[in-house]
Order: structure tokens, then sequence, then C-alpha cells
């Protein structure tokens, strides 16, 4: 087993985001996972992502506040708890577009 604290997590560099802070609390450097990795997002109010795809699927945990996802064929608000998979190669962006802070996990496979 592989305990990561909350209070030791790592910040890590996310690309094409901007006024948002990620931390890696499993997979990537800071455990062996093999098929995926676990992070977790917080968005400052107007943070998000710029529209982009990658080869991996992802889901996205919104734990508290919300985040607009955009893909190609439309856009969905997340409240907390809400979740959405992106497939293999969907493009998308994503949007605080309130006021408040948002913390987002976020599950990508290798």
């Amino acid at each position: 087993m592989h305990v990561t604290r909350i209070a030791a997590a790592r910040p890590y560099e996310a690309k094409l985001h901007h006024a948002m802070t990620a931390l890696q609390l499993q997979g990537g450097a800071e455990s062996e996972t093999q098929h995926f990795t676990l992070g977790l997002s917080h968005f400052l109010p107007g943070g998000g992502a710029q529209h982009s795809a990658s080869a991996t699927e992802k889901i996205y945990l919104v734990i508290s506040g919300h985040v607009t996802v955009i893909t190609d064929t439309g856009e969905a608000t997340l409240g907390p708890l809400d979740s959405c998979h992106l497939a293999p190669g969907e493009g998308r962006s994503i949007e605080n577009r309130t006021n408040e802070p948002a913390t987002m996990a976020v599950v990508v496979s290798k």
C-alpha cells in the first residue's frame, strides 16, 4: 500500500492550465500505479484549461465548487460529487466561471 498524505502531496505543472494548482496524489513520480494517475486540481475563479485533447481517457470528479467542461459537442457544469468521463482524443477545455475556488479530482489512464 502507498499512502499519500495531502500535506505531503507534490505540486506539478499542468500544461495549458491557468490560475490552477495541481497536486499529484498517486502515479507519476508519487507511486507505482500501472494504469492510471490521480491528481487534485484547485481552480481559482476564472481559472481553467485551454482546449486540448490527449491520447488517454480522463475522469473528473468535482469535490467542491463548480467547473464547466466544454467539448466539441457541448458543455456541462459540474458541481460537488458530479463527474464526467472524457474519451481518448476527445478535446476539452475547463472553466471556473464562478467567484469561488473549485477543487476537482482527476484520474488519467496511462
